[in-house]
């Protein structure tokens, strides 16, 4: 039997205020007719979300696939740099990564409010994964094209930026609403895990099958999730514009922007994302700088490693705990606090100069970073109506991730001016400056969601 024609709950539940298809009903019913049969769960936690089976298996799915692509992302930079010995192609190889989703995640969200999202989940994997092989092709010959490289780097760029927004749409709807705080909670955990287990396994098998055979396994990860995502249901959503009628065109592509600007909410978590990771992330691609200068550590031994790899331990934490111990604390609480606790933490480590001091600090630093991260996308994934879900989450997206590098260019000249440390510790004030602007100016998180454009 299908979750879509599961027995129907034995209580009424409130309904969300959205325009929901039949099939998104039907789901929904299924679903809390099988969670009423199960053990006791406290809604909105992980757990309760991971107790309806679509979320579940679309959730492994993607788990397995962003794995695969930090074990590629480890052996790229390994296999540029040997390529050419060239810091400004590794630079390029970064941004072709990373570049397309800030240029293109709007596209993608139009995209995710527009068309069939499960054959757009699909058709993103199969892209990154033939892409992948292609990838795997051009650096196993015997003298590698680095322009072929980098064109194959690209176009797995524009398909991961094309692909997360949609992601990012789909997994909290796969949830009744009472239990999308978990999802979100989930859905950041499974980011920082692969950002935690994808090198270490990458680092391990990179000497035994060399750059091209991880990009072979990441190719396959990405089957595994075409394969999860091809069978599970998911709900249709419509777009519409207030008088009910569809809506075409630039205000389709606008309609994120249109939300943001129209509520407090929206527009105050987009300002809080974009500002954080311009100002105060650029210690995250300046580590290894930080390890060689301040820390008097090899930025290529096991002991730099374990500094990075306990930041994203930390940030997994951190994003499990919002959906966990923190299920029922307000999230407005936990933006200020998890902000106040990451501007604190990280002055304290732009001032460290001993690497076992530095071990327990950066731990911190990425559980109090995406506490209020993932506080922040559970306030703004509850508060939107699934019909603008799509583009509103490409604005998350460009600000959570496709900021990043410019923050990071911007850090790297005031380094080379000045110091790394004054980079990092100018983040923590740009930090705890935003954080005071939460504790004074924060809209509470509301039980309603932002109307559709």
């Amino acid at each position: 039997m299908t979750e879509a024609e599961g027995s129907p709950p034995s209580k009424p539940r409130p309904r969300p205020r959205l325009r929901r298809s039949a099939p998104e009903a039907q789901l929904d019913q299924a679903d809390d007719g099988q969670v009423d049969g199960d053990l006791p769960y406290t809604p909105g936690s992980a757990r309760g979300a991971l107790s309806h089976r679509a979320f579940r298996s679309v959730w492994l799915g993607t788990l397995a696939s962003n794995i695969g692509t930090w074990m590629q992302n480890i052996a790229l930079g390994v296999f540029a740099y040997q390529l050419t010995h060239s810091a400004t192609y590794v630079a390029a190889i970064g941004l072709a990564q990373l570049g397309p989703l800030f240029l293109l995640a709007m596209v993608g969200g139009l995209l995710a409010d527009i068309v069939d999202r499960k054959k757009l989940l699909i058709g993103c994997q199969v892209e990154q994964l033939a892409f992948s092989l292609a990838l795997a092709w051009a650096s196993s010959r015997p003298h590698p094209s680095a322009l072929l490289v980098f064109l194959c780097v690209l176009a797995i760029g524009i398909g991961n930026a094309l692909n997360a927004p949609v992601l990012s749409a789909v997994l909290p709807v796969l949830v009744p609403k009472r239990d999308m705080p978990g999802a979100v909670s989930l859905q950041s955990v499974q980011l920082n895990l692969s950002r935690v287990i994808g090198p270490a396994i990458g680092g391990l098998l990179l000497p035994v099958v060399d750059a091209w055979g991880i990009f072979i396994l990441n190719a396959g990860t990405y089957g595994f999730a075409i394969y999860v995502i091809a069978r599970a249901a998911m709900p249709k959503v419509v777009v519409t514009g207030e008088s009910g009628r569809p809506i075409s065109g630039i205000q389709r592509l606008l309609g994120g922007l249109a939300v943001a600007r129209a509520d407090p909410l929206v527009r105050y978590c987009l300002v809080t994302i974009f500002s954080v990771s311009f100002f105060c992330l650029g210690f995250i691609g300046l580590m290894p700088v930080i390890a060689a200068r301040d820390l008097h550590i090899n930025p290529a031994g096991a002991v730099y490693g374990g500094l990075y790899a306990l930041f994203g331990l930390g940030a997994a934490l951190g994003a499990v705990s919002v959906g966990t111990i923190f299920v029922g604390v307000d999230r407005t609480f936990l933006i200020r606090l998890g902000l106040t606790g990451f501007a604190l933490c990280l002055g304290a480590f732009g001032l460290i100069r001993e690497i076992w001091f530095a071990y327990p600090i950066v731990l911190v630093v990425g559980y109090a970073y995406f506490v209020m991260v993932t506080s922040l996308s559970t306030a703004i994934q509850a508060h939107i109506a699934d019909e603008v879900r799509g583009r509103v989450m490409a604005l998350w997206i460009m600000g959570f991730g496709g900021t990043v590098p410019f923050g990071l260019m911007a850090g790297g000249a005031i380094a080379s001016a000045t110091s790394v440390s004054t980079v990092v510790v100018g983040g923590a004030l740009a930090a705890l400056l935003i954080g005071a602007l939460a504790w004074l100016r924060a809209p509470a998180v509301e039980d309603r969601t932002a109307g559709a454009v």
